[in-house]
């Protein structure tokens, strides 16, 4: 194994705090992940690492070496952007990660595109609604809907999304239409595992004010689209992305309520753990995104 890749190694095993991570993200065995490792320490001649069973912890040689590999690393990665950029190829592989059906609906086909453009990048997107740790999962950009709470991210945004709230006819004509948020407290809610704040719905009120409601409800989930399917079957209210319920609304599948009391917008993020060594791949994709963004309406930042 020649050094840069011994370096990138051992700096992922550091990130990841998995050995098994490691082999599974550079095509290795555990044992062979291992092996590498012990080498690099043979060559080195120090520790770099103490190992126990249940977790990985740098030496003070250990820390020292990881901070000069990940600058090594990072001034190659960005001399091989600025050759690329120069022969208006992007190269390398280019990781994200963003929520499933904002990936289905808009980023995947976006990075298909982009792809098309730099056909000699490789392209890896993965769609979770669960936070990710672009650290340790090794994520280049990942785009991301609502409230930021990690500090150690660098943010740009992209666009923003309305949400509404809504519910199909069948199911307002037989528990009634709500006229105000709190009137939510009668409805059967379906609610989304993952917004950040729980099971409290944050409106707008007609005089710009925020109204925070208490909702419940028998479903929860944590994926879009099921939400979607749930409130179809007519099992209640949800208040979604405005993308997502369009169509069903154009349709006259669902009807948007409380229209007085319109959902706060909710910002859309490129998030990446550093701008100091910024790749030119990932400058290019979310310059892309945000030029792509204002083409689309659910999605123009206002």
């Amino acid at each position: 194994m020649d050094r840069l890749t011994a370096m990138e190694l051992f700096v992922r095993i550091v990130e990841t705090g998995s050995f098994s991570s490691v082999a599974r993200e550079m095509d290795m065995t555990q044992p062979t992940v291992s092996k590498q490792l012990s080498a690099l320490e043979q060559r080195l001649k120090t520790r770099l690492l103490n190992r126990s069973t249940r977790q990985l912890s740098l030496t003070e040689a250990g820390t020292s070496y990881y901070e000069a590999c990940k600058r090594i690393l990072d001034n190659v990665h960005e001399a091989e952007s600025n050759v690329g950029r120069l022969q208006g190829q992007l190269a390398g592989q280019l990781r994200v990660n963003t929520a499933i059906s904002l990936g289905q609906m808009y980023v995947g086909p976006l990075l298909l595109k982009f792809h098309k453009l730099h056909p000699e990048l490789e392209v890896d997107l993965s769609l979770s609604d669960r936070f990710v740790d672009l650290v340790e999962e090794g994520v280049d950009v990942a785009i991301r809907i609502g409230s930021l709470s990690d500090s150690n991210l660098v943010a740009r945004r992209l666009g923003k999304t309305r949400r509404m709230a809504i519910a199909t006819p069948t199911y307002l004509k037989k528990f009634g239409t709500p006229r105000t948020p709190q009137d939510l407290a009668n409805h059967n809610c379906i609610l989304y595992a993952y917004l950040s704040s729980g099971n409290e719905w944050t409106f707008q009120g007609p005089d710009g004010n925020a109204i925070r409601v208490k909702v419940s409800g028998k479903i929860r989930a944590n994926n879009g689209e099921i939400i979607r399917q749930a409130v179809l079957a007519d099992l209640g209210i949800a208040v979604m992305p405005q993308w997502i319920a369009q169509k069903d609304i154009e349709d006259g599948a669902v009807k948007a309520i409380l229209s007085d009391y319109a959902p706060t917008v909710m910002d859309i993020h490129a998030v990446y753990p550093s701008a100091r060594h910024l790749s030119a791949k990932v400058r290019a994709f979310v310059d892309f995104l945000q030029s792509e963004f204002l083409r689309i309406p659910p999605l123009r930042a206002a």
